[in-house]
């Protein structure tokens, strides 16, 4: 075995036993190379393999520190807290009785003759007339109703973002995005060779005058946007800042990608700024969070001098929506289903966050009661990232460091994003709990 690989097991022994605590910062490589006698290559190859093993990471500016050790496989499986862990990194809503609701459409779609149109050929991007008028009415608010001739179909939202900014974004184009963003943006922009550009925001997202004075400095090719319920800030931008962005994006001729995953919890919400510039705006939304997402569709509502080469992405990305999803989706806003589940988790998120209050009411959080997750700017002196280990290591909860929502280098945060959803609620109120405690004990 190479040496940097042997002195890399006894670095993650001291981990696994105890000696290294998670948020314990190591020394820098040169030190570290001097006190085990090896040459600096050596040590910084250790470091690689470390990281490269989830048992340390690097902070710009900080330093190297101890994360909590991955479980190891097989029967030793087993968190330090003796619980199993909580996992509020993935937020996937799910209802009491969501199921069943779900249920009815599917039960239909069993028939022979309903199942044989559903899978006897692929999905086209545009879908069916029934299924365009069916996303009509899921993505339709108070006020504004997209038209059906511009409704196209993903498999998922990820598909649908994904399509959007391959039709928008050349390789190597800058895209302007929120300095906070949905990771998911991140790493489809880095596969698609994407350049992202950080946009400035305040208490109602981006920053017109930040927009603008970055587009000035060098043409960005589009903008992907989430003005309602932002991911993860949960900040909703006002009528009048929506019709100045639209506005700004005729001025600038420039697209915006409008990410309403989330807007379908506030109730009345704002009208979407697709339906303040809808030749300027292509809007992506999905079923995925209002039912369920192993059986969901993307929604795209794109503009008329958009629509073929989204659909071409959407074609050649192999993004298509599927055929029985599309009947299934189809079903389930007929049959009222999605109406009801939107209502379950409207509910669900007050009940949820009644737990956030309780637990951590004195913490600085940046939320609404109407998100699926909130935004926890941590005391002093915790960083994002050994607050992360500390959480997994002491109290078997998972959750997102803030770094992983920022948007270029350097960039550190001292706060963490708390995903509400997918616990049931006494798992979600013990885990809140325990984290208050880790919060509280300190480093």
């Amino acid at each position: 075995m190479e040496e940097y690989r042997r002195i890399a097991d006894r670095v993650e022994a001291a981990v696994r036993d105890g000696r290294l605590r998670p948020g314990d910062r190591l020394p820098p490589q040169r030190t570290f190379a001097r006190r085990h006698g090896i040459a600096n290559s050596t040590a910084i190859r250790v470091y690689g393999e470390l990281a490269r093993r989830g048992l340390v990471v690097g902070e710009v500016g900080r330093g190297t520190f101890v994360r909590a050790a991955p479980p190891l496989p097989g029967p030793a499986l087993a968190e330090a807290t003796g619980a199993a862990p909580v996992d509020l990194q993935l937020n996937y809503p799910s209802a009491e009785g969501q199921p069943e609701l779900m249920a009815r459409a599917l039960a239909a779609l069993a028939r022979p003759d309903v199942l044989a149109e559903a899978v006897s050929r692929p999905a086209a991007a545009t879908g069916t007339a029934e299924a365009r008028q069916a996303a009509v009415t899921v993505l339709a608010r108070p006020g504004w109703a997209p038209d059906p001739d511009a409704v196209l179909f993903a498999g998922n939202g990820r598909q649908a973002i994904a399509a959007a900014l391959s039709a928008l974004v050349p390789p190597g184009g800058r895209l302007g995005v929120e300095a906070l963003t949905y990771p998911l943006v991140k790493a489809v922009a880095e596969r698609l060779g994407i350049r992202l550009v950080p946009l400035a925001l305040d208490e109602e997202g981006v920053r017109p005058e930040a927009l603008e004075a970055t587009h000035r400095g060098a043409p960005l090719s589009a903008v992907y946007l989430q003005p309602t319920l932002h991911n993860p800030l949960s900040t909703t931008a006002g009528e009048g800042r929506r019709a100045e962005l639209a506005e700004l994006l005729r001025r600038l001729d420039l697209t915006a990608v409008e990410d309403t995953t989330w807007a379908f919890l506030l109730p009345d919400s704002p009208a979407p700024l697709a339906a303040h510039a809808p030749e300027r705006v292509l809007l992506v939304d999905s079923l995925s969070k209002r039912l369920a997402p192993g059986l969901t569709v993307g929604y795209l509502v794109v503009p008329s001098r958009l629509r073929a080469p989204v659909a071409d992405a959407l074609r050649s990305g192999a993004w298509t929506a599927g055929g029985l999803a599309l009947a299934a989706a189809t079903r389930w806003t007929g049959d009222g289903t999605v109406a009801e589940a939107v209502a379950l988790k409207r509910a669900d998120t007050e009940a949820r966050h009644a737990l956030v209050r309780h637990r951590l009411g004195d913490q600085a959080l940046r939320t609404s009661p109407h998100a699926y997750y909130c935004w926890w700017e941590l005391p002093a002196p915790w960083r994002a990232e050994t607050f992360t280990a500390a959480a997994a290591a002491r109290a078997g909860v998972a959750v997102t460091p803030g770094g992983a929502f920022a948007v270029g280098r350097g960039v550190a945060f001292d706060a963490v994003r708390l995903g509400l959803a997918s616990p049931p609620l006494p798992v979600l109120d013990a885990a809140l709990a325990r984290l208050a405690t880790v919060a509280a004990e300190g480093p």
